[in-house]
């Protein structure tokens, strides 16, 4: 690896200097062989022990320098001033092929000084899901930190009882998230806020510099909300629940990060909740979107006084663009959940669009129907299929096909090249948790064949795939999975 560290040119106290834990045996469980050339890392020749070394850190690649970062928070609603990364190392960035610069971060690699008396490691079961879930995520198009490496230990970890050790690498734009704002706003450290900013600004959004008439916290704050309200949109797009949107989980280069308690909806339902810690539902599904307001607005407040002197003016000024979001997510949801449903946005019926859209999935909430297979069966609908099978003919079925089937008729397009339009985003197969419960179980019993079939499936979530065709079901009953946990 060329490591190239710019993170260790800011201020000390953005970072504390680490060292990973000793491991008795690591070993490989999976390594990306595909991202690890396109990050032109020369490691493919490698043997899967040298591999294990590396990406547990008990071997530190020349360049290296092993550092938790500092962060803050707002964790379901309460500030907590101090949290950074206490189970995670970052061992250095990489500039890939395209010239894009990238984190290298090991996850469960032992304690560091923001640990807060945790032991700083993880079990394989985190591991395994944050691996099948974030590389299910990048194929399905949707912003992402990338997983390089899982590796086992060797050693026990001890929750409610001993559990197998393990480490994940993780792949990501920065680590720099709205949390890393508040650490320095809380703390009025105003010239290590302003050297953030300018960071954050060079590293993700450099075209802001070429503004020069605009103030660049305002136009910072407007990229970032940019592309989380994209990234949320494109979450519920595929019925997926992050499960904690706390304010130290949101990226502000707009990549889905943290998967903790987070599960893909199998029957859908708008008040769906994985997380076994969100007690009141505050990260629901449908609430996805307003917590993405409120957390940027955290963000804003961070910003006040890089904005103006005065105060009022500050506030009055990122206002004007937190204003700006409710609408913004309205128009990017409806635009993903028209275009799963056939619809073209360029058809000016925005209201009919939404109205159509909300009957649909009111429908779908009332019969208890699976999320992600009644789009793909909507579809075969329109070939003829008939829609019995699956679609209880009620009145509100009924009513949405009417005004659905007329919409389509304005598009003046073949019933075919819609079908082929929508499956072309609406996936056949997601990381189902029971799914990716049973690839954990079975991990920790030494057989990765589920966690390896999943991988290979995930490359392909719209293409129909025989031999494992049966990730695409939904679970039966006992198979259910209500709760999901983080892994600390």
């Amino acid at each position: 690896m060329n490591f190239d560290n710019t993170y260790l040119h800011l201020p000390e106290r953005f970072y504390a200097k680490a060292i990973p834990a000793n491991f008795s045996n690591p070993h490989l469980l999976q390594f990306n062989e595909e991202l690890a050339l396109q990050l032109g890392l020369n490691l493919n020749a490698e043997s899967p022990e040298t591999l294990a070394s590396i990406f547990s850190g008990q071997k530190l690649l020349e360049g290296s320098a092993p550092v938790a970062l500092a962060y803050a928070a707002h964790q379901f609603g309460h500030f907590v001033p101090q949290l950074g990364d206490g189970r995670a190392m970052l061992l250095g960035e990489v500039i890939d092929i395209n010239g894009k610069r990238f984190d290298i971060q090991l996850k469960g690699c032992g304690p560091t000084a923001f640990s807060r008396n945790g032991d700083g490691m993880s079990a394989i079961g985190p591991v395994i899901r944050e691996y099948i879930v974030s590389e299910a995520m990048h194929h399905l198009g949707i912003p992402t930190t990338r997983a390089l490496a899982a590796v086992a230990t060797g050693d026990n970890v001890f929750r409610q009882g001993p559990l197998p050790g393990g480490v994940f690498t993780r792949v990501a734009s920065s680590h720099i998230r709205i949390g890393t704002f508040q650490f320095f706003a809380s703390r009025g450290d105003i010239e290590g806020l302003k050297a953030l900013l300018d960071y954050s600004i060079d590293r993700h959004y450099p075209h802001i510099r070429m503004q020069n008439d605009q103030d660049p916290a305002i136009l910072f704050l407007r990229e970032v909300i940019k592309s989380q309200v994209s990234l949320v949109s494109k979450w519920m797009g595929v019925g997926f629940i992050h499960g904690v949107m706390n304010t130290d989980n949101m990226s502000i280069s707009g990549e889905t990060i943290d998967y903790g308690p987070c599960a893909f909806m199998d029957q859908f339902n708008p008040n769906q909740v994985y997380s076994y810690i969100d007690r009141n539902g505050r990260y629901c599904y449908m609430n996805q979107g307003p917590i993405v307001q409120w957390n940027l607005s955290r963000l804003a407040e961070c910003l006040i006084p890089l904005v103006d002197a005065d105060e009022n003016s500050a506030v009055e000024k990122l206002n004007d663009e937190l204003s700006t979001i409710k609408n913004l997510f309205a128009a990017s949801w409806a635009q993903e959940m028209g275009a799963k449903l056939g619809l073209d946005p360029n058809k000016n019926q925005k209201e009919d669009d939404q109205k159509l859209v909300e009957i649909w999935l009111n429908y779908l909430e009332k019969e208890q129907l699976d999320f992600t297979l009644s789009f793909r069966q909507l579809a075969n609908t329109l070939d003829g299929q008939k829609s019995e099978e699956y679609f209880p003919a009620t009145t509100e079925y009924k009513l949405f096909q009417t005004l659905w089937t007329q919409r389509l008729s304005t598009h003046h397009l073949d019933y075919s090249d819609i079908k082929e339009k929508m499956n072309r985003i609406n996936p056949l197969y997601i990381p189902r948790n029971h799914q990716v419960e049973r690839a954990i179980e079975k991990a920790v019993e030494g057989d990765l064949s589920v966690f390896n079939e999943m991988n290979l499936l995930l490359k392909g979530p719209y293409q129909y795939q025989a031999d494992l065709n049966f990730y695409r079901l939904p679970p039966k009953p006992e198979e259910i999975v209500q709760n999901t946990f983080c892994g600390t």
